[in-house]
């Protein structure tokens, strides 16, 4: 394994207050003054650097947790976002043009997809949806108006596990951009250092993990981040996802305990995923030697911060996921609840919820049954005594 380390890349970074506070200053301004006008007038062309024109733009806590995330993603740059969709919007926008195509997995968050197959056809950009874990596959859908092929390192919801190495091969084979959304995977993933050219993240997830803020990052060159911002050209400028500054704040304070979260995440999903299938049931996760990417991932992953916190169950049918979601509430062993990283348990039925986008033919054919759960599992002190109380609960409904 490489020495890289993203924990200690984000430990590093050192920002004081303005009167000394340890942590740094909020920036609660929305424009700001200058000296002179030809400062200005530079700042608009880009050329005046540590100068703040405009929030839209930038702003000092912005740039603080940008920073942070370019550190532990290993990038030269980031740019922070409102939400992960004000992330992958612009990203997707800026690299393509009228004409031009993406392959991207099919099993992605729905609200990617739903972007890709309902939103870019008005501007002529046309998506091919493949199996990401067949490179041939991948490969073959690939033709000369192709500019991005796109994945999540673990797939949101069937938790399939792209192979970021070979598709960045495949990738510059055909001098198209690797995009890759590293949500799952904080600090168990480095992407970039597997050929990815873009990463991205909801900051929504794991990396802020207490589910009060909304936001995203987009972590690259320092030159696609300077042309995402580009007062003319810029798809972050223009399309305006700004993240608001007291927001940066709260999720740099968060990110600090990433690495320590990361760990109890995985140990208990593992915990869980080894219990539940040791009973039978069909469970994924990738620390399960039973998943067909096992040893792909196996080889990707900084396992100090484990194969993560998400798992799934297929219970048989919708009727058993609701009846199981909502006695496992009742016994508060978590929330019936869409999103993920929270210290809590959260379980959905995603083919009703965070994929319900993805019609249902689809979802048929990439595997989404109507009996699967998606569990974010929580940081449970005693994690055994949380998988007793689940099994009890399985119990009482004859799934177990």
């Amino acid at each position: 394994m490489s020495t890289f380390n993203p924990a200690d890349k984000i430990q590093d970074l050192q920002y004081f207050g303005e009167f000394g506070g340890v942590n740094p200053s909020i920036s609660d301004s929305s424009t700001y003054t200058f000296l002179s006008a030809k400062t200005m007038f530079d700042t608009f062309e880009g050329n005046a650097e540590g100068c703040y024109l405009y929030s839209r733009h930038s702003s000092p806590s912005n740039l603080y947790l940008g920073q942070a995330l370019a550190a532990m993603e290993g990038t030269e740059a980031a740019n922070v976002a409102a939400s992960g969709m004000g992330a992958i919007t612009p990203v997707l926008m800026q690299l393509c043009s009228a004409g031009d195509e993406i392959v991207s997995s099919r099993t992605i968050y729905g609200g990617t997809y739903a972007f890709m197959k309902n939103m870019m056809p008005r501007w002529n950009i046309k998506t091919n949806f493949v199996d990401i874990t067949k490179l041939d596959v991948v490969e073959a859908a690939i033709t000369p108006n192709t500019k991005v092929l796109y994945c999540e390192t673990v797939s949101n919801p069937l938790l399939e596990v792209a192979d970021i190495e070979s598709l960045s091969k495949i990738a510059k084979k055909h001098n198209i951009a690797l995009v890759v959304d590293n949500t799952f995977s904080p600090l168990s993933v480095s992407p970039i250092k597997l050929g990815a050219d873009v990463v991205i993240h909801s900051l929504t997830k794991f990396i802020n993990g207490s589910s009060d803020t909304v936001g995203g990052v987009i972590c690259a060159t320092q030159a696609f981040i300077d042309d995402l911002k580009n007062v003319n050209s810029g798809a972050s400028m223009l399309l305006g996802p700004t993240m608001d500054s007291f927001r940066s704040a709260s999720i740099l304070k968060n990110l600090r305990t990433l690495h320590i979260r990361m760990k109890q995440h995985s140990h208990n999903a593992m915990h869980l995923a080894q219990a539940f299938e040791k009973e039978g049931l069909k469970v994924v996760y990738p620390g399960l030697e039973s998943h067909p990417s096992h040893a792909i991932y196996s080889s990707m992953i900084n396992h100090e911060y484990g194969f993560g916190g998400m798992m799934t169950i297929d219970v048989g049918s919708l009727e058993k996921a609701n009846s199981l979601m909502e006695l496992m509430q009742n016994r508060n062993l978590g929330y019936l609840a869409v999103s993920l990283g929270f210290y809590k348990t959260l379980f959905s039925a995603p083919g009703t919820s965070t994929s319900s986008e993805i019609p249902i033919e689809e979802q048929k054919e990439m595997g989404l049954t109507d009996g699967l759960i998606r569990f974010s599992i929580g940081l449970d002190n005693d994690i055994e005594r949380t998988y007793q109380v689940m099994k009890q609960c399985m119990m009482e409904l004859n799934i177990l």
